[in-house]
This record gives structure tokens, sequence and C-alpha cells, in this order.
């Protein structure tokens, strides 16, 4: 069975709020900073109302682009961890796609790390930057 794009980038999201019980939101953003695909976390409540969501990831969309000015000398961006009073957002760069997640900020770093760390595996599971997984094996 083929999974569409739309299919594997919900997959994505899904597999990123199931990492932790301090997730709060995980979305995927265009190159331009719209959100392709979003859900917050079942009993948790948005901090920003949609309008402020849809500026701040415009705004992430053009500190990204900000970003990429310096990947030459000093390499690509593994990832951007910005550490709030009320909240913990951490954004991924992958070719196509900004990954932006917020958590709840009461985590250590270390538990922050490692989420990370299974963030960026679980990219790795789905091949969300080009063709549609295909699950069939071949006889």
């Amino acid at each position: 069975m083929n999974q569409t794009k739309d299919e594997q980038l919900l997959n994505v999201v899904e597999n990123i709020l199931a990492l932790n019980t301090a997730m709060r939101f995980a979305s995927i953003l265009d190159l331009k900073g719209n959100i392709i695909e979003g859900i917050m976390k079942d009993r948790k409540t948005s901090l920003e109302s949609q309008k402020q969501q849809e500026k701040f990831c415009k705004d992430a969309a053009k500190a990204r682009k900000m970003r990429e000015a310096y990947d030459k000398k000093l390499g690509k961006v593994r990832y951007v961890h910005t550490e709030r009073e009320n909240v913990t957002q951490i954004t991924v760069y992958i070719k196509k796609y900004t990954i932006f997640i917020t958590m709840e900020p009461e985590l250590s770093v270390n538990k922050k790390l490692q989420i990370i760390t299974k963030i960026k595996k679980c990219l790795h599971t789905f091949d969300i930057n080009h063709k549609p997984i295909n699950h069939h094996t071949s006889s």
C-alpha cells in the first residue's frame, strides 16, 4: 500500500507527538512558513491565537533563510532550541520543510536533547522529501 504525501506528513507529526507526554504541538511548514500539517496534542491548549501561530510560522521561515546565509561558513543548522518561560520551541530543518515543535518547559536539557535525537530518527523513517513510501514487498 502506497502512502500519499499527506499521509506521510500526518504520520510524521503523530509520531513526533507520541515521543513524550511533554509534547504540545508538532507541525511541518513549507519553505514559506505555511503550515502543511500540524496537530495540537489532546488536552493541551495553544498559547497563541491562530493568527499569532501563522505569523510565528512565517517568521520561522524568514529565520531559516537568514540562518542559511551562514551555512557555507559555519555549516548547516542541526536544530534550533528556544527556551521560553511558558514553552520550549524546537525547530528542525530538512530539505523542503521545517519541523516546528513545542513542548512543556519543565523537562531537563538532557531530556530535550534526547527528544531532538528521536525526532531526527523519526524524520529518517519517512521519505517526506520525495516519492510516496511503498510498503509492498516484492516477491
